[in-house]
C-alpha cells in the first residue's frame, strides 16, 4: 500500500499566511483520508504497489468499471496535495529561478504576469479544484484549472506546482477572500522544488 509523503516543514511554518490548525486538519483529515481510501480499494484487489502512484493511472484496466471513479477521485487526491505541499515551504525561495525562470519568462515576459494569469485562473475555477502550472504535451509551460480531483496526468500534461482552491485549504484564515489566498501563496513559494520538477519533467 501506499504511504503517505511527510511534511517537510512543521504545520505552524507558513504562518501566518497559512495558520496551524489549518495545515492540521488538511494533511490529517483530508490527505490522510484520500491516501486511506485510495489503499482501502486498492486492497480488494490486492495490489503490491507494482507502480507510482502517477502510473498507477495508466493501468486502470487492473480495476472493476464500479471502482474506477472512486480510485480516481481519492488517487488523484493523494497526487494533488502532494504537489500542493511540494510547491510551498518556509525556505524562503519564492522567486523562480534557473530553468524555471527562464521558462516563465519566456512564456510570460516576466514574473508579474505570470501571477497574474495564474490568478485569473483560480479565481475564475468554479467551486473546488486546483490551478496547476503544468508542462503541456507540447513540452511548453501552461496554467490550467481543474475541478475536484482531477489531475493533469490524465491529459498527458506534467504539473511542477500547484495551489489548492478547495474550501478547506484556506477558509479559515480566509473565509471568503479567495483572492488574498491566492496572493499569500506566492510567500509562500519554494522554487527550488518547484524547479526541480520542472527539470525531472522536461527530462
Amino acid at each position: 500500500m501506499y504511504k503517505k509523503k511527510e511534511l517537510q516543514y512543521s504545520y505552524d511554518a507558513l504562518e501566518p499566511f497559512i495558520d496551524t490548525h489549518t495545515m492540521g486538519v488538511h494533511y490529517n483529515k483530508h490527505y490522510l483520508n484520500y491516501l486511506k481510501n485510495l489503499n482501502n480499494i486498492l486492497a480488494k484487489y490486492n495490489y503490491q504497489e507494482n507502480y507510482s502512484k502517477v502510473e498507477l493511472l495508466r493501468h486502470l484496466d487492473m480495476f472493476k468499471e464500479n471502482d474506477i471513479e472512486n480510485l480516481l477521485f481519492n488517487l488523484g487526491g493523494v497526487i494533488n496535495h502532494e504537489l500542493y505541499w511540494n510547491s510551498i515551504s518556509d525556505k524562503g525561495n519564492t522567486q523562480p529561478i534557473r530553468e524555471i525562470k527562464e521558462a516563465i519568462m519566456s512564456k510570460y515576459g516576466s514574473y508579474d504576469n505570470f501571477k497574474q494569469q495564474f490568478t485569473d485562473s483560480a479565481m475564475a475555477l468554479k467551486g473546488s479544484g486546483y490551478t496547476f502550472l503544468v508542462i503541456n504535451p507540447d513540452n511548453d509551460l501552461e496554467i490550467i484549472s481543474m475541478s475536484n480531483q482531477l489531475t493533469p496526468y490524465l491529459n498527458n500534461y506534467y504539473p511542477v506546482m500547484t495551489i489548492d482552491m478547495w474550501e478547506h485549504a484556506y477558509y479559515l484564515n480566509y473565509q471568503n477572500n479567495k483572492k488574498l489566498y491566492i496572493e499569500n501563496f506566492f510567500d509562500i513559494l519554494d522554487f527550488e522544488k518547484i524547479n526541480d520538477k520542472y527539470i525531472e519533467y522536461k527530462k
